[in-house]
């Protein structure tokens, strides 16, 4: 009797227990829909229910100090499709329409727009949205439309960059990406305040993607990018530019770059390097061009400022009063160090009896030896320093690099003598502009600046910069004493065609050695003047560098001094400082396709003196300044001809001898070519022990700052940590 009843028992728990196990199943199933996947299933329903469009934020404007919009964002439109509409059965058999149609107005291959109509999420669900082309013009919408290439193509509003000014500003501004992100420039270095931020739109959908007649619809409005203002002035660049494609032309050379400051405040008011290029449509398929044309040499290049540095050297030599107006100098065409190196000036023959203002309108090199080595490194490495040079200049721009100053340590007699005229030192062009300044403003030195402010779409000041003092560097005093024996080179000395009649002008010029791979690059120069004016109440400081003229005679004050005097003048006017009565002045006459004979005569009856290298018999090719050009009584007027050669001027490529580094350690080795001022190479960088061969070898003459390539003993095998 107790068998069908435990049968029925059993039969019954088997039941509850399949029952049981079901529950579980999809109790398992629930929690892994809801939990596990609960976000992903959600995120694919709203992708099916919603469509979510992106809102484009406007990028703020870049202007300059009057309000001249530089930068800006125009209205322009871009190409979307819906592959989720396109891939539905009803509209599939018109897809290669679509995508042929949109290829050939987009003038995009067709194989590209078919692979973005079948994009898929992970899910292997079509994508709703895909940005097929952007910024696009008015015209190729109305195309678009015209086709009728059915719902799942569409456009929206979208924003485009436009330089007004074209190719003005082009370094210092930088460009965008397509996608309108800051690429380089001030269009990159201050991205995140004139990006904004993007809105979006999200409207609720049918199964077919068409919106709901009365869905819901969420706009979450996008925040526009900030403005920002500049401290440059576009007429002030306008003349620089201008002046610089004329220095590049004139003289063949490979750039010529330029900037003007405003040396009491440290505010940049024009920078330029030429050639240059149009960001409105930068050569973006030859990246090398953009990376040359783009780079903004004003800052991240060192070069050996040659004499221009001299304003440093007498800066520091009259403060710590190593020399007074009264000093007095030798120059019999070299200098003897006390180890019985001889560095030669760069006048042969010498410049004789000189005092201070004299030597400095000579640009004497054994005078600016000796003020150099009368302070002694730890004195002129303190104001080298206090100047700025080593370190940024803290201007913000992009790429701004720190200069190359020889440690002190490894500094002797001969490395010093050289660093008092520029050489064996590398300044950028913003650390010298910003040096001079300090020089000629009273003794202050001033952070170079470009950003005046960044101010919101509400009127927010959100950023606002003044002017900073970095540190006090000479006295006042000492600046007034700089400042009259400069406005003495340019009245009476080496930069006479830097002067400006009506105006008071001080100045220097400089002619600077370029290197290749650590040794001089013959013929290949750098030519510059930086010149300040008013004179007795400087306002503003400019500095052009030609780099490798490959015509005439290069002199900076004949290959740069002629251009800072036609941007100068332009500011000058342009700013409202009128030129004073000047009864001194005469017009230049033209002297072209006269022999250098009679080039000279004429020019000595209009109160003029010539300047030539050639046979007085050969015929005048170019003459500089030009003529009718209006200049000072007593101006020199360079004369070329087909035969003048390029002759350096303010340069020395002075020998030294190599010493034996064989049998010393890496550290003595240093020591000792740096002591010569040459430079060690070690390749590869890990080796160790006692130098066994040396390129060049000891004994050797060869240029300043040549690298020596060094073998040692013994070379570390490196081994990776997790080895």
């Amino acid at each position: 009797m107790g068998g069908p009843a435990v049968s029925s028992k059993k039969r019954l728990f088997i039941t509850l227990c399949g029952i049981g196990f079901i529950f579980i199943l999809l109790i398992g199933r629930l929690f892994w829909i809801q939990i596990i996947q609960g976000e992903e299933l959600s995120q694919m329903a709203l992708d099916q229910q919603t469509q979510d469009t992106s809102l484009s934020a406007a990028r703020g404007s870049i202007t300059d100090s009057n309000g001249v919009v530089l930068a800006q964002s125009g209205t322009a439109y871009k190409v979307l499709i819906n592959p989720y509409r396109l891939n539905q059965e009803s509209n599939k058999d018109n897809l290669p329409r679509v995508v042929s149609e949109l290829a050939s107005i987009l003038g995009m291959e067709q194989d590209y727009v078919m692979a973005q109509t079948q994009k898929q999420n992970s899910s292997g669900v079509y994508y709703k949205e895909v940005v097929l082309k952007r910024q696009v013009e008015r015209e190729v919408v109305d195309d678009i439309v015209s086709r009728k290439l059915g719902s799942g193509v569409y456009t929206a509003i979208d924003s485009k960059r436009y330089y007004p000014e074209g190719s003005l500003f082009s370094q210092l501004l930088g460009f965008t990406t397509v996608d309108g992100v800051g690429q380089a420039g001030l269009e990159q270095k201050f991205e995140k305040y004139l990006a904004g931020e993007n809105g979006r739109m999200i409207t609720e959908t049918d199964r077919a993607g068409h919106a709901i007649a009365y869905g819901s619809q969420e706009i979450l409005d996008p925040v526009d990018g900030c403005d920002i203002i500049l401290t440059t002035d576009s007429v002030v660049q306008s003349f620089l530019e201008k002046a610089l494609k004329e220095a590049l032309e004139v003289n063949k050379a490979e750039f010529a770059q330029g900037i003007i400051m405003n040396c009491n405040t440290g505010e940049i008011v024009a920078m330029s390097t030429q050639p240059d290029y149009n960001p409105n449509d930068p050569p973006r398929s030859d990246v090398a061009l953009l990376n040359s044309l783009s780079r903004n040499r004003i800052v991240a290049d060192a070069y050996e400022p040659g004499s221009t540095f001299k304003i440093v050297t007498l800066s520091a030599a009259i403060d710590s009063g190593a020399v007074s107006e009264e000093s007095t100098f030798e120059c019999g065409g070299s200098y003897t160090l006390a180890n019985g190196e001889r560095i030669k000036c760069w006048k042969s023959g010498g410049h004789g009896h000189q005092d201070l203002a004299k030597a400095v309108q000579n640009s004497c090199n054994p005078a600016f030896m000796r003020m150099a080595l009368s302070m002694g490194n730890s004195t002129f490495y303190d104001y080298i320093y206090a100047f700025g040079f080593g370190s940024s200049t803290g201007s913000g721009l992009n790429g701004e690099t720190s200069g190359i100053v020889t440690h002190e340590k490894y500094v002797n007699d001969n490395t010093l003598a050289r660093i008092g005229f520029g050489q064996s030192i590398a300044v950028t062009p913003i650390q010298l502009c910003a040096a001079v300044s300090a020089a000629v403003n009273g003794g202050e030195l001033m952070q170079p600046y470009v950003v005046d402010s960044i101010v919101s779409q509400e009127g927010r000041v959100l950023q606002k910069n003044e002017p900073t003092v970095v540190r006090r560097v000479i006295s006042e005093t000492t600046s007034q004493r700089v400042r009259t024996i400069l406005e003495s080179v340019v009245s009476e000395g080496s930069g006479k065609n830097a002067s400006i009649p009506g105006y008071r002008v001080g100045g220097k010029t400089g002619t600077a050695q370029k290197y290749e791979n650590g040794q001089i690059a013959d013929g290949k120069l750098i030519a510059s003047f930086v010149g300040f004016a008013p004179a007795d109440d400087p306002e503003y400081v400019c500095l052009i560098l030609v780099d490798e003229p490959k015509v005439g005679t290069i002199f900076g004050s004949t290959v740069a001094a002629p251009f800072v005097k036609q941007v100068m003048e332009e500011t000058l006017r342009h700013y409202g400082y009128l030129p004073t009565e000047n009864s001194s002045t005469v017009s230049v006459p033209s002297v072209m396709g006269l022999t250098i004979e009679e080039a000279k005569a004429m020019l000595k009856d209009a109160g003029l003196s010539a300047e030539y290298q050639d046979d007085p018999t050969l015929m005048v090719t170019a003459q500089v300044p030009a003529a009718n050009e209006q200049v000072q009584k007593g101006t020199d007027v360079l004369l070329y001809t087909e035969a003048t050669n390029i002759e350096t001027a303010e340069t020395v490529q002075e020998l030294v001898t190599v010493p034996d580094v064989v049998g010393k350690t890496r550290l003595a080795a240093n020591d000792a070519l740096a002591a010569k001022g040459l430079a060690i190479r070690i390749e590869p960088e890990d080796q160790t022990g006692t130098a066994i061969r040396q390129v060049p070898a000891a004994g050797e003459q060869v240029p300043a700052g040549t690298e020596v390539l060094v073998e040692f003993s013994h070379i570390e095998l490196l081994t990776d940590p997790e080895d």
